[in-house]
């Protein structure tokens, strides 16, 4: 019998996903034929931002590949543009770039053609050079202009803008963002938290122009845009501009079939279009009850419904979506939801601390929460979510309401794994609507223990990415020991299909002492590495095989080369260590004499208590390293950066310790320690904390009674708080439980990975049955790391036995 005919106009997210829905509960109903106009199988839109950054390929952001269009017998039509609709006929043409014409019957018809960018009409918009920022043509457009031209000016403050923005950055463009409102993502944040994102990407290097009005854009001889012109007469120069100012519903063929248009294809609660019952319209070209939703969630929830009444079922009904925000603007945290606005009967309770940059704001209306705007820390958003969408009273909630759902039940209940306190009912992916339960099965009935197998049998975390690292605590806690053991883990990088552990555990169990050792030995694809394995593999050898294994200056980051930060300009930046950030005046005298001699332009003080001097010229260093006469602050590499301290009992009235002696011992004995990742200490006297102990990798609180030990803390873009770990008595078991968790970590970690991931990785229990539960093991670890550190040279003064290649400090003679 001959099947119906099913065909799909456009190739998007939200179209591919009808079909994936369709094919779970009817997978041998309809002839499925499909065209794109993109040249492209089905990929992630919402992953061009980290394509245009350089952080991931095309390939790896592809959904369906063209095997999977063939293992379902669908026939893909790619490159071809839908230019008529025969709704009498039942008919569909289309045609190529080349020319070329086909021409499908259909039975039932799904529009899925999405949205075009909105470019603003305004004189120079045909310009060379001017962009829009929709698909992959786009994308690479950019990467391209990134290689040849310096400046950028983004005109659009959203989500698409700002990442934008951070990816041209990235490929080393000089950025502004142009945008007409008063605060960054009005739609997503409120004031505060939009001015608090705005803070913070200029301190990135992001340049902001709010509150502009874009007049025209100005084009030089050669027909390419050169400078964007404003309202007030002012201008900007710029050799590439990104427009990011909003999306229109692509319309235009369901205006030329003579469909119901209004703010998008108008469909009803079955996704039918309200003109013609067997033409369907899914995604952002679709207009359900006034709304034409943006957003991943609410499309693929439409997916579903209009694949539930193409099979047949017809049980299956659409009524709309209440929508959150959670997403990563360049590594910062933001969730909204609701009106978070407020206004007329509603209540607000707000937390904000701008030094540690994190914003909360909760509305209250008639005893339900009903709006959400977090910036900074956003671990609590889903469940917000959940109590919007529930409507639940929250008035036996209001006192801890703003801390979060780890903190609704005992004391014992807080620290946890959140993944382990949830519900198998609790939906971890939104975009998806995926919950635990149903991940926690998928692991366990298809034996999953990658993230990538969880992503491709559940699509948790295969979209907009926020719920990853819940997608992972998830497959950790389901899969155990085979999440971390198996060799199925994410390769390295590119060169190789073997994870950080099973190269860890090569070096270890087969004695490589050298980079050439390892990749001969793991068969590596590309024989001499590339830039992301080689400083791993550098690292992996040292940390396992202290004074045995040599390292290899060239595979270390420039920083780490140079033993200084490179700055934006190409200048350095020097910061001498100061023992637990105490100096003295022989020392501030010294400072001030290399920055007079050396003419350093700026001299700041650090958040960790030391100084930092900027602007330094490579071919100075090692001059100003000698005049200072001070030993590396380590500032620029993947080792102990600072030990920050209060003042302590010797002279605050609160003090209940010494922390002042107490941070410069720990200083001083784990100097020089290479670590997977920067890592940061603080020795607090009392438990007001002023040294901010419990943000840092180790902080040390002291106590009437001694000191009590936190770890894994974070006070970068996300701030993670640490977690409380042992209380000890003396100054040695300080010393020795710090080194026994240092070893560990670097023992265990994996390069770029900071401790607060490492403990989350394998759990907190793990590394209290490693050192607070085995004595003997403990004292082996610190004695591991003090025998790794011992004779550790300062390279600032012993480069010979640095291995510093003094070559390249001296300048390059131009003829």
């Amino acid at each position: 019998m001959k099947k119906p005919r099913l065909v799909m106009v456009g190739n998007g997210m939200a179209g591919v996903r009808t079909l994936e829905e369709l094919l779970k509960i009817a997978p041998d109903l309809y002839d499925i034929t499909v065209f794109g106009t993109e040249p492209h199988p089905n990929y992630n839109r919402i992953l061009l931002s980290p394509v245009l950054a350089g952080e991931q390929t095309v390939d790896e952001i592809i959904l369906n590949d063209h095997a999977w269009y063939q293992e379902h017998g669908i026939t893909l039509h790619t490159g071809f543009t839908v230019t008529d609709v025969n709704r009498t006929q039942r008919t569909v043409s289309a045609t190529s770039a080349a020319g070329e014409t086909l021409t499908a019957g259909y039975d039932r018809l799904i529009m899925a053609t999405g949205s075009n960018a909105f470019i603003l009409p305004v004189p120079g918009r045909d310009l060379h050079g001017v962009l829009a920022y929709r698909d992959i043509a786009d994308t690479e457009a950019m990467i391209d202009a990134a290689t040849r031209y310096r400046h950028a000016v983004v005109i659009g403050g959203g989500l698409l803008g700002l990442e934008a923005a951070n990816g041209l950055m990235k490929r080393g463009m000089q950025v502004t963002v142009v945008h007409a409102a008063e605060w960054l993502m009005e739609r997503q944040l409120d004031r505060v938290a939009g001015k608090l994102l705005q803070k913070s990407l200029t301190e990135r290097g992001m340049q902001f122009l709010m509150q502009a009005q874009t007049a025209e854009l100005l084009g030089n001889d050669a027909g390419r845009v050169r400078a964007v012109k404003f309202k007030d007469g002012s201008e900007v120069p710029a050799d590439l501009v990104v427009m990011a100012v909003g999306i229109r519903p692509n319309t235009q063929l369901a205006e030329k079939m003579r469909l119901h248009v209004d703010r998008g294809i108008v469909v009803n609660d079955t996704l039918q279009t309200t003109t013609d019952a067997r033409i369907y319209a899914v995604g952002e070209c679709a207009a359900h009850r006034g709304i034409a939703y943006g957003l991943v969630a609410p499309l693929f929830e439409q997916g579903r419904v209009a694949a539930n009444h193409l099979a047949e079922f017809g049980i299956g009904r659409y009524v709309g979506s209440l929508t959150s925000t959670k997403l990563k603007v360049t590594g910062i945290d933001l969730f909204s939801a609701g009106n978070f606005q407020g206004g007329e009967g509603t209540e607000e309770i707000v937390l904000s601390d701008p030094y540690s940059g994190v914003y909360k704001k909760l509305v209250i209306k008639d005893d339900k929460l009903v709006g959400a705007c977090l910036y900074g820390d956003t671990v609590d958003g889903s469940w917000y979510f959940k109590l919007l969408r529930d409507g639940r009273a929250v008035g036996d909630l209001r006192d801890k309401l703003m801390f979060g759902e780890s903190n609704m039940g005992d004391a014992g209940h807080q620290g946890q794994n959140k993944a382990a306190a949830m519900l198998d009912t609790d939906e971890v992916c939104g975009c998806n609507g995926v919950t635990k339960g149903q991940i926690c099965k998928a692991i366990q009935e298809k034996g999953l223990f990658t993230l990538d197998e969880v992503r491709k049998h559940t699509k948790a975390s295969a979209s907009c990415g926020s719920c990853t690292g819940l997608v992972e605590q998830i497959l950790m806690a389901t899969a155990g020991g085979d999440y971390s053991a198996t060799p199925k883990t994410k390769p390295v990088c590119a060169c190789t299909d073997h994870g950080h552990q099973a190269v860890r555990d090569a070096i270890v169990q087969h004695h490589l002492l050298t980079s050439d050792a390892v990749f001969r030995f793991m068969e590596w694809k590309t024989p001499d590495g590339c830039p992301t394995c080689r400083p791993a593999i550098n690292y992996y050898r040292l940390s396992s095989w202290p004074h045995e294994a040599q390292d290899d200056p060239q595979s270390r980051f420039i920083n780490e080369r140079s033993h200084a930060n490179i700055q934006k300009d190409g200048t350095y930046s020097v910061v001498p260590r100061m023992w637990g950030g105490e100096t003295s005046a022989a020392e501030l005298r010294r400072i001030a004499d290399v920055v007079d001699k050396y003419q350093i332009p700026t001299v700041k003080v650090t958040g960790g208590q030391r100084i930092d001097l900027l602007g330094v010229k490579k071919e100075d260093l090692q001059a100003v390293w000698r005049d200072i006469g001070m030993p590396s602050g380590h500032a620029y590499a993947k080792a102990l950066r600072t030990v920050k301290t209060c003042v302590g009992k010797e002279w605050c009235r609160m003090g209940t310790q010494d922390s002042t002696q107490m941070g410069k011992d720990l200083e001083r004995a784990f100097f020089g320690m290479q670590a997977p990742h920067k890592v940061k200490f603080a020795v607090s006297g009392c438990p007001r904390n002023c040294a901010e102990s419990g943000i840092k990798d180790v902080g040390i609180i002291g106590v009437d009674s001694g000191w009590e030990m936190v770890i894994a803390g974070n006070g970068g873009i996300k701030t993670e708080v640490a977690q409380f770990f042992v209380k000890l008595k003396t100054a040695e078991e300080v010393m020795e439980y710090t080194g026994a968790f240092m070893q560990l970590y670097r023992e265990e970690g994996w390069y770029l990975e900071r401790t607060v991931h490492y403990v989350a990785r394998v759990g907190l229990d793990h590394v209290k049955k490693k050192i607070l539960g085995d004595p003997a093991g403990r004292a082996a670890l610190w004695a591991r790391l003090q025998h790794a550190l011992a004779g550790e040279p300062d390279p600032w003064f012993e480069s010979q036995r640095a291995q510093v290649d003094e070559r390249q400090f001296i300048p390059i003679a131009i003829a």
